[in-house]
């Protein structure tokens, strides 16, 4: 008491009023929408949750099985590029609106990035080949780090202190993983195969961290973030290019001729080769697609997450199939990442 009067403090907020807040605003934010809008980001999340581990799955079972082509890998990555075409193609019926128009920035910005995707998707082939999916996977998570840099000089996003945390915790959670290269390593890997596997995922994830940036400041100085057709007008010309230049790759590495022979001496024939690469092209083209549609519809925060739960997905599912090693050290680096998945999702939500 002071002056006659009582001080009180605002009582703290309980749980359950949190929670019954949590439930009004999401109950406010559902009806803000068509029930269309949810329907399309509960698929486009499904996507990306079932195809993109079952792409990193496939990659593995076509090196363990007989595989030995690098580019052919980059080129079923790919090759699923008219999928994009079809679904945008009935857009401009529906919305009854016109394809952006082309300009020689566009088409430079569209070709540099489809280079650079190309570039990124061999680097990940080298990794499948010499890694287990679930430490390919781990190192692939690495792309958040690079995503948030890249973002912050290239597009001038905002980096808090959640955001740099999670750049330290996924860091160390990669240095685990090195630690453990002698348990992790398959028989018929050296071990300079195995570093160099290393070596090409976080540059891959590097690489596809500027991507991702590049791409963010295409739509922003160029595109603008309009229309879902914009969106896949942008993924189907990268793809296009990024498929030019594979094809160049494979012709000049003679792996169409190699094919064949490949094929026949494939474990379980030539069924299961060419299954193995349709189910490639198909599932990474679903799941880019989902990630597109889930940034387009909702947030990249929202991104954030179903990447941080693809992640001890693809890795559980490559224990349990595909039998891979999991020792203590990944497990712990796979609980370290899921930590600094958190921390970002955390720091882009506030920054937001």
């Amino acid at each position: 008491m002071e002056g006659g009067r009582v001080e009180e403090d605002s009582p703290p907020v309980s749980l359950c009023a949190r929670i019954s807040a949590l439930k009004t605003m999401a109950w406010e934010e559902y009806k803000s929408k068509p029930i269309s809008h949810w329907i399309l980001l509960l698929l486009s999340s499904a996507a990306m949750l079932v195809a993109f581990p079952a792409s990193s799955l496939l990659s593995r079972i076509y090196f363990a099985n007989g595989g030995t082509s690098k580019w052919i890998i980059s080129w079923v990555a790919v090759a699923g590029w008219p999928l994009t075409a079809l679904i945008l193609l009935p857009t401009y019926f529906i919305r009854k609106t016109a394809p952006t128009p082309l300009n020689l920035t566009l088409i430079l910005s569209y070709g540099v990035l489809g280079f650079l995707s190309a570039a990124d998707n061999l680097m990940y082939a080298y990794a499948y080949a010499y890694l287990p999916a679930s430490t390919a996977s781990l190192l692939a998570s690495s792309s958040l780090v690079f995503s948030a840099l890249f973002g912050y000089i290239l597009v001038k996003n905002r980096l808090n202190a959640s955001i740099v945390n999670a750049i330290v915790i996924i860091t160390a959670a990669m240095t685990i993983i090195a630690l453990d290269s002698d348990s992790d390593r398959y028989g018929n890997v050296t071990e300079k195969q195995y570093i160099l596997g290393f070596v090409w995922d976080i540059l891959g994830s590097a690489l596809h961290g500027l991507i991702f940036a590049l791409s963010e400041l295409v739509f922003v100085k160029l595109l603008g973030r309009t229309s879902f057709h914009v969106v896949l007008e942008q993924q189907l010309g990268v793809s296009l290019f990024a498929f030019m230049f594979t094809t160049f790759g494979m012709i000049w590495n003679k792996d169409f001729q190699g094919m064949a022979s490949e094929a026949v001496s494939f474990e379980g024939g030539k069924s299961s080769y060419y299954q193995v690469l349709i189910w490639s092209t198909i599932t990474f083209q679903l799941g880019v697609l989902g990630a597109t549609a889930v940034l387009f519809l909702s947030s990249t925060v929202l991104a954030g997450v179903l990447n941080a739960v693809r992640v001890p997905l693809t890795s559980i599912a490559a224990v349990i199939l595909l039998s891979d090693p999991m020792s203590g050290l990944k497990i712990l680096s796979l609980i370290v990442t899921f930590w600094g998945f958190g921390c970002y999702i955390y720091g882009s939500s506030s920054g937001s």
